[in-house]
């Protein structure tokens, strides 16, 4: 008796096993997983596909799902379908040095200091004529077993009306990309009241303008900027790795985005004049360097543009602030991402340089984005929290980030300049502080600046 026993607990303990197996270890059936299991997925929308949160592709009679013939115990279970909902993958987040390891970024030198320095040991590696300074832009190689320090320190002590700093570099500031389903994909401009047309095309009022962007590459093909007015201009001599198309894409289909398409843009009527500055940084982000993001603007200045969205950030630099100040002395309005960062990091740049329209993001409750830089240099608000946007490659999702608000200011700023084409600077950027809601303290304060930005006004209708 107690053999048969030992017996018939041994062939359950091995039908518990196999069971157990069937579950957790075998090849995961197609279409999903066991309930209650989530599915992760890439969280990138370079899939090819819609990435507007649609159903389940998933196939079977009755909202069940058909497992195919296997050899396993699976295959002895219909699971019902059930949505799985697309939990993004968390990839090692790649640290981004904040300068090149080898190079100096110089203007103001002459041939004499540069002849100099290469007795020494530097490298020039790149020289160009940048109108917006006025001089040449220089870009040196620093000798073996010098440290960065040290260079600065040599090639300042050249010449004393020189500016000279690292090779800083600046990333995109995009957040994470919100999940939405059909209904929750609207449009979120109705927050500050912009102007509508026809079929909310966005085009009330509106005249054409030009407007500059420094981003990533952009997808021309996308079926939302097909037809738009739209060129994207190439700084040459780029060594590294092409930039993404997801940010640029997104934030020129915000823009410029066709009207009645799944992302009618803010103004589809105007003209952007794009360059992209960035390059891949060991395949995960996208990084632009001071040097080119100096003669990006240097670029659309030639093109007499006068605002120029710059939803990127990065270090304080010496080359990038004295580009600013001349771009601002031109009469140019520079309008920039305040940062993802966080609520307690320091300011980033080129937000916080005076010269810079700095944009905050808020979300439909008017509450702060929660990676939201803060500070006393925070101008301005927008929406900037789940803002349904273009992808890469085709169709549309939710996207979060101070990169996502910046255009909204962009394009108000563009009208102004369109109803009153003498405003300074100063004064485009006083109009907007005038008529922006105030939503946080009262006046200016750390998190919104001035308040929300109020497009009511901006056709004379508010």
């Amino acid at each position: 008796m107690p053999s048969r026993l030992a017996a018939l607990s041994g062939r359950l303990s091995l039908l518990a096993a196999l069971t157990l197996a069937g579950t957790v270890a075998l090849p995961a059936p197609e279409g999903g997983f066991a309930p209650g299991v989530p599915l992760a997925l890439a969280d990138d929308d370079d899939d090819g596909g819609d990435d507007d949160g649609g159903g389940s592709s998933r196939g079977g009679r009755g909202g069940e799902w058909q497992p195919k013939a296997r050899g396993d115990l699976r295959s002895l279970f219909r699971w019902p379908s059930r949505d799985v909902r697309r939990a993004p993958v968390r990839r090692a987040v790649v640290a981004v040095p904040d300068q090149t390891p080898n190079e100096i970024v110089a203007t103001g030198l002459d041939d004499d200091a540069i002849a100099g320095l290469a007795q020494d040991g530097f490298v020039v590696d790149d020289r160009v004529e940048i109108a917006l300074i006025g001089g040449e832009m220089v870009r040196l190689i620093v000798p073996q077993g010098m440290t960065l320090d040290a260079a600065r320190a040599a090639v300042s002590a050249r010449s004393a009306s020189a500016t000279v700093d690292f090779n800083h570099f600046y990333q995109p500031q995009a957040g994470e990309n919100a999940a939405c389903v059909r209904e929750g994909c609207a449009l979120v401009r109705h927050m500050v009241g912009w102007p509508t047309g026809e079929a909310g095309s966005g085009v009330a009022c509106l005249k054409p303008q030009r407007i500059g962007l420094i981003d990533t590459a952009i997808n021309a093909k996308h079926t939302v900027l097909a037809n738009a007015r739209l060129e994207v201009l190439d700084l040459g001599g780029g060594e590294g790795a092409p930039s993404g198309e997801q940010h640029g894409t997104a934030v020129a289909a915000l823009l410029v985005g066709a009207p009645g398409s799944r992302v009618p843009g803010l103004l589809p009527g105007a003209e952007l004049i794009a360059v992209d500055a960035f390059q891949r940084f060991r395949k995960s982000t996208d990084i632009a360097n001071v040097y080119d993001l100096v003669r990006a603007l240097d670029l659309l200045i030639k093109r007499d543009i006068k605002v120029v969205n710059l939803s990127l950030t990065g270090p304080e630099n010496l080359i990038l602030k004295r580009a600013v100040e001349a771009a601002a002395d031109r009469g140019t309005i520079l309008v920039a991402a305040a940062g993802n960062d966080g609520p307690n990091a320091k300011p980033v740049y080129p937000a916080a340089y005076e010269d810079v329209i700095a944009v905050t993001a808020v979300d439909t409750a008017r509450n702060p984005y929660r990676r939201a830089v803060r500070g006393d240099h925070i101008d301005i608000a927008a929406p900037g929290v789940g803002v349904w946007t273009a992808a890469s490659i085709s169709g549309a999702r939710q996207k979060s980030g101070t990169s996502f608000a910046a255009p909204f200011v962009t394009a108000a700023v563009s009208i102004l300049l369109a109803e009153k084409p003498g405003l300074s600077p100063q004064e485009v950027e006083a109009e907007l502080m005038k008529s922006a809601e105030d939503i946080g303290k009262p006046g200016k304060d750390a998190i919104y600046g001035w308040g929300l930005l109020n497009a009511r006004t901006l056709c004379g209708s508010g």
